[in-house]
């Protein structure tokens, strides 16, 4: 394997510069074989979690490829999430690596949850689609991105609105209570199961869905309010959000993974903590990356326009990703050249030993055989 050099990359964005503490908007590590540089190299991006050092990107970088570990403005501050913005500092790292690196070929990479967002960067370089949220226009910047040559998916949700959706507690009645219960939607209930019964998964899914467009209500009449006393936006909290069934039900959507936990640890502890992804929100990032009726963070409609080779690569031990949802991403893309492979391992590939190595070759191998 080759040894790995590691270069910080800083910059600007079109709609976002300096900040008066002197960072810049977009940030990362450029990972590459010593002394080589690369012709392909991929890029990895998520909403909100710093993806610099990524798992992948050493082994990547061993294997001869580059691995830029992108962030957006948004890392660690999803709150203030807004997707054009978050498009538009991607495509600063997409241009460095074919301007400033040298790169030739390059591989959109989207992990967990960054796979609705890399696929939604793919398809609005492709064929620019971005809708204006709450009247403000898109970003002209946004318009003009570079497009990439390969998309590879591995352990992704199929959309920030739905894995929210998919793990909120349906059982809240007030919003603003967190210890609030509904006992007939509550899935800790021993009442409910598990086992639970096809009925009570139908009632379950549906006022998941329910809560979603609750919030999307309560957020747009909220905005109308406070824009009326002039103020631009507010903040709220999210409580309950590990409650899919999934974590105590084997027989939901099976596959390897251990039961009674989620990705912290016991989901109804966790249930009931203020960890979690959508804790905190603007309405107007409400509207842009978790709601149902208004995100454009889905990834279906942003997978049927995307045409270059895609990989999809999906973990059998996940807790919180599953086959039925690498077969949406797969089964969505529009290219004529599309792989999906199933390998063991958890979310993170942490289990078994060599469960990243495995992976790494995958790619590896699969870009190889494309001739890159």
């Amino acid at each position: 394997m080759n040894p790995i050099e590691r270069r910080f990359v800083s910059l600007p964005s079109p709609t976002a510069g300096r900040n008066g503490a002197g960072y810049l908007p977009t940030q990362g590590l450029y990972h590459h074989p010593a002394g080589q540089q690369p012709r392909t190299a991929l890029i990895a991006t998520h909403y909100n979690v710093d993806f610099s050092e990524h798992y992948m990107a050493d082994l990547m970088a061993a294997r001869g490829y580059g691995f830029l570990g992108w962030n957006t403005r948004f890392r660690g501050v999803e709150h203030h999430f807004t997707l054009d913005a978050a498009l538009i500092d991607i495509g600063v790292g997409v241009r460095w690596l074919r301007e400033e690196a040298g790169v030739d070929n390059v591989v959109i990479l989207g992990n967990s949850g960054g796979g609705s967002l890399m696929a939604a960067y793919q398809s609005q370089a492709t064929d620019p689609n971005l809708r204006p949220l709450l009247g403000t226009p898109v970003a002209e910047a946004a318009e003009q991105l570079p497009a990439c040559d390969f998309y590879v998916s591995t352990n992704a949700h199929p959309g920030r609105p739905e894995v929210l959706t998919d793990w909120f507690d349906p059982s809240v009645t007030d919003e603003f209570d967190p210890v609030s219960v509904d006992p007939a939607l509550d899935m800790y209930n021993p009442e409910n199961g598990p086992p639970y019964s096809a009925e009570f998964m139908t009632r379950y899914r549906a006022a998941q869905v329910a809560r979603n467009n609750r919030i999307t209500d309560w957020a747009l009449e909220e905005l109308e309010r406070v824009r009326a006393a002039g103020a631009i936006d507010r903040m709220f909290n999210l409580p309950r959000v590990w409650a899919d069934p999934r974590y105590l039900d084997a027989a939901l959507d099976p596959n390897d993974r251990e039961i009674g936990v989620c990705y912290l640890g016991p989901p109804k502890f966790f249930n009931y903590s203020p960890y979690g992804i959508g804790s905190s929100n603007t309405i107007r990032t409400w509207l842009s990356m978790w709601s149902l009726e208004y995100s454009q963070c889905r990834a279906v409609p942003h997978l049927e326009r995307i045409t270059v080779p895609s990989l999809v690569v999906q973990s059998m031990a996940d807790a919180g990703v599953f086959p039925v949802d690498a077969h949406t991403i797969h089964d969505n893309l529009a290219a004529d050249d599309t792989t999906l492979e199933f390998v063991d391992g958890d979310h993170y590939l942490e289990t078994p030993d060599d469960a990243r190595d495995v992976v790494a070759d995958l790619v590896a191998r699969w870009l190889a055989a494309r001739g890159v």
